[in-house]
């Protein structure tokens, strides 16, 4: 498709673009000291093993381990949310995320306002034409093997996105890294980390309904184990700039995670599931890609969240700053909760890759973009794998 430079783009699709995150309660920006609900205690709290010198630092930023595991971390106030890029914690909390509270992380976002983006420049493209997403053929371990779901507490309540095992250069064939959209981890601007983050790696490999999931088990849901982050890491420019919804910081929406199974075991993740991906930090221009595969958990209407989905287009771009790098856009119906779902293309050796992840779409669900992976992904990717490179 030709490019075509525009001051901006469709008013209808600046009026709509939202973050594809999805919220399992009503959303409020005024409820930042939320009191944990009937659906959010944990029961039961085992033991938890913490990841070095974490106690320490709990304690340096005024957190009680005991309170924390029995319900101070759904505490929100602004003034104590952990916020600087060294402040991620996330103690495990074994048993915190039962089959139901995993099974109701989900809802749609609210559309944005026109004023939550500036005026649009730089390089982009028609809209595409929409894509139907299609379920992936069940069991997913065997299909996609690398693609899961990513569940968190935010001020909002249970929250949901979707996510993908990728591979460590600091720990070939033996991989705990997990890569997806930043605004999954952290809030953006005005606010901080979300807080027990959870990788699901082939939720519901069966493909089952929502039906057929009422009385699902936590095997049946996660086959492959739950895996806790006992890090994270996201751009500074998403840090500093990112917005819920408006696509605010979508250019630099990328995040990396370090995952520990909830229960010990010596096989790492990238063993269990069978794969991971290399990531492509030099994909080609948008006009040398035939073909970009999104995937994700889609889980605003029509879809609910509990089956995998793909779209395959040909990528276009999507410009929302003029100073930022312009975005890969494809058409795709995929809704909120399929955010941080790994975009794959084949790269010059013609073998998959993950060129970018699910950033924003807009509120009719005609398209996703994503960003184009530059040196800061390179940068956050790096970073996390030195971090346990002695590990």
């Amino acid at each position: 498709m030709p490019s075509k430079r525009r001051p901006a783009l469709a008013v209808a699709a600046i009026a709509s673009v939202l973050a594809l995150t999805a919220t399992a309660c009503d959303s409020s920006d005024d409820n930042t000291d939320a009191k944990p609900t009937a659906s959010s205690e944990q029961q039961g709290v085992d033991d938890i093993k913490l990841p070095d010198n974490l106690n320490d630092k709990l304690k340096n930023l005024g957190i009680d381990l005991d309170q924390w595991k029995n319900g101070a971390w759904n505490k929100w106030d602004k003034d104590d949310w952990l916020r600087e890029a060294g402040d991620f914690i996330n103690p495990i909390i074994k048993g915190l995320w039962k089959p139901d509270r995993m099974r109701d992380a989900q809802e749609p976002d609210k559309p944005v306002d026109d004023s939550d983006i500036a005026d649009d420049q730089g390089v982009t493209d028609p809209d595409p034409q929409p894509v139907p997403a299609k379920e992936v053929a069940s069991p997913y371990s065997s299909n996609v093997p690398y693609a899961g779901k990513v569940f968190f507490d935010g001020p909002e309540g249970s929250m949901v996105c979707s996510a993908t095992v990728v591979e460590d250069p600091a720990h070939p064939g033996k991989s705990n890294l997990v890569w997806t959209a930043g605004h999954c981890v952290h809030a953006g601007k005005g606010g901080g980390w979300y807080k027990n983050l959870m990788f699901v790696p082939s939720y519901n490999d069966a493909g089952k309904s929502q039906a057929e999931l009422e009385n699902a088990t936590k095997e049946e849901l996660a086959p492959k184990g739950v895996w806790w982050a006992d890090w994270a890491q996201t751009s500074s420019q998403w840090i500093d700039n990112g917005a819920a919804v408006g696509g605010k910081g979508a250019p630099y929406d990328f995040a990396v995670m370090h995952v520990k199974p909830e229960a010990s075991g010596g096989k790492s993740l990238e063993e269990t599931v069978g794969g991971a991906l290399p990531v492509d930090f030099n994909a080609p221009a948008v006009k040398s890609i035939d073909e970009i595969t999104a995937t994700g958990y889609p889980a605003a209407p029509p879809f609910d969240g509990q089956k995998m989905n793909q779209c395959a287009d040909k990528p276009g771009r999507l410009s929302l700053d003029a100073k930022q790098p312009t975005m890969y856009r494809i058409g795709c119906t995929m809704t909120a909760g399929s955010s941080g779902g790994g975009w794959v293309a084949n790269g010059a050796d013609g073998k998959p890759a993950l060129v970018s992840n699910t950033s924003i779409g807009p509120s009719n669900a005609t398209w996703l973009a994503g960003p184009h992976l530059g040196p800061e992904a390179k940068g956050v990717y790096s970073a996390v794998s030195k971090k346990f490179a002695n590990q």
